[in-house]
């Protein structure tokens, strides 16, 4: 890796075109990874850090054997799409935690309580608030931002500057990527799942039995302070999770970038 990344210069025809098409590619990137496209961060800050990179990274992704360093629509279009690819399937991980907030707020009864989104403008449950905010914080302090970057490296080889085609199957392939959200939400929430609905059907039960309990008074205080107590037994095993979600949606998206070149 270390060699194809030590190229020697080139011209400044061939260097603008591909300090353009590499700031196309990483401006995909900024604008869907999850990190890199928050509100917080300074829209001049991510404009100085793209042009940066880009100037570092054009004489060496322009100089590999595959790349074609031209300007055109085709060219800045598959840039675009290579960035908005690799970004979008990495930012699939902040879908699946806050579709787990979104499941856990319904059981906690916090479903009416909203925040506003600052990277969406969406309202958006409590929960799921808190558990965007823990995945960034684990993205951050596991360093896998530091990985995204090295891993946007290496996508220039297996999609080189300027040489992608990106056709339907591609598009498929996302939509599949988008289909294990929901499947992944549901392995993260499925422990207080089921213990907030073993409270309810024992709550059923005793009030079955009891009806002079008050049943409505009794289940969101059980429901709550079950689901709490194994939401907090179970965030131990969350980083775990996390990277190892965020490394498969990082392998997906450069399979689709070494499908696209087959393709292209």
């Amino acid at each position: 890796m270390e060699e194809v990344f030590t190229r020697g210069n080139l011209d400044w025809t061939h260097y603008l075109a591909a300090l353009v098409l590499a700031m196309v590619r990483l401006s995909g990137v900024i604008v869907a990874a999850p990190f890199f496209s928050s509100q917080a961060i300074p829209k001049q800050i991510k404009a100085v850090f793209v042009i940066a990179t880009a100037a570092l990274l054009a004489p060496t992704v322009a100089g590999l054997p595959t790349a074609h360093a031209e300007l055109g629509i085709l060219s800045v279009m598959g840039e675009l799409a290579v960035g908005l690819v690799f970004g979008f399937s990495l930012t699939l991980l902040n879908e699946i935690l806050l579709f787990t907030g979104q499941v856990m707020g319904v059981q906690f009864s916090f479903s009416l309580a909203n925040l506003l989104d600052p990277n969406s403008q969406v309202e958006t449950p409590l929960m799921s608030q808190m558990f965007s905010l823990f995945g960034i914080w684990v993205l951050i302090a596991a360093g896998l931002d530091d990985t995204m970057l090295a891993a946007l490296m290496r996508s220039y080889v297996n999609a080189p500057l300027g040489a992608i085609f990106l056709d339907a199957k591609s598009g498929l392939a996302l939509v599949e990527m988008m289909g294990g959200v929901f499947f992944a939400a549901l392995q993260l929430a499925a422990p207080v799942l089921a213990a907030t609905m073993l409270v309810e059907v024992v709550v059923a039960l005793v009030g079955k039995m009891s009806p002079q309990l008050p049943v409505m008074a009794i289940t969101v205080p059980a429901k709550t302070i079950t689901g709490y107590v194994l939401l907090l037994g179970s965030l131990a095993l969350w980083p775990r999770f996390i990277e190892a979600h965020f490394m498969r949606l990082m392998d997906a998206a450069e399979a689709i970038l070494r499908q696209g070149m087959a393709h292209g």
